[in-house]
């Protein structure tokens, strides 16, 4: 019988296309329209801070982090967050998503962004950003705007507009 334990490894770039065709398969073509996509578009995610789920042989997830800054705060960018809509359910996203905020602690990066669901973020950290505090350059749901605290108060006094951190360095 194969093994069916799940493998959570850093990206490479042979994973680009493997990851390109997941996400047409679970976003379909909709996912260049979204706000999101508009800062992904700007600027490369990081490697190092970024992670897919393996099922023996076959790439079943995928996290990624980006750099962006809030007003001039430097932070992270999460998502997306892909799995196989086979392997849904079974934790395989919440596994990455706490791998890829362990690293990035690890780093020394204090807050990550995002635009989900607090019911499923929250359990991992995440809260609502206060409405106004930061906009992105998009349409977005305010209650979708989530923020991570990697250190306790990395977001007092942060806010602005979410950009792309064309100068964060690899």
């Amino acid at each position: 019988m194969p093994d069916l334990s799940l493998t959570i490894l850093h990206e490479t770039p042979a994973d680009a296309l493997p990851i390109e065709r997941l996400h047409e398969r679970t976003f379909g073509p909709g996912r260049y329209a979204r706000t999101a996509f508009r800062i992904r578009e700007q600027v490369a995610h990081r490697l190092d801070l970024s992670f897919t789920a393996w099922v023996g042989t076959l790439l079943v997830g995928s996290v990624r982090q980006t750099p962006i800054r809030i007003g001039e705060a430097p932070a992270l960018f999460l998502g997306p967050v892909t799995i196989e809509p086979p392997f849904r359910g079974r934790g395989i996203g919440q596994a990455l998503i706490r791998r890829a905020l362990d690293e990035a602690r690890k780093k020394g990066h204090r807050l990550v962004v995002l635009v989900g669901d607090e019911p499923y973020y929250g359990r991992l950290g995440f809260k609502p950003v206060p409405k106004g505090r930061a906009t992105m350059p998009g349409p977005v749901d305010p209650a979708r705007l989530l923020v991570c605290e990697l250190v306790e108060g990395a977001f007092a006094g942060v806010a602005g507009p979410i950009r792309p951190d064309w100068d964060a360095t690899l």
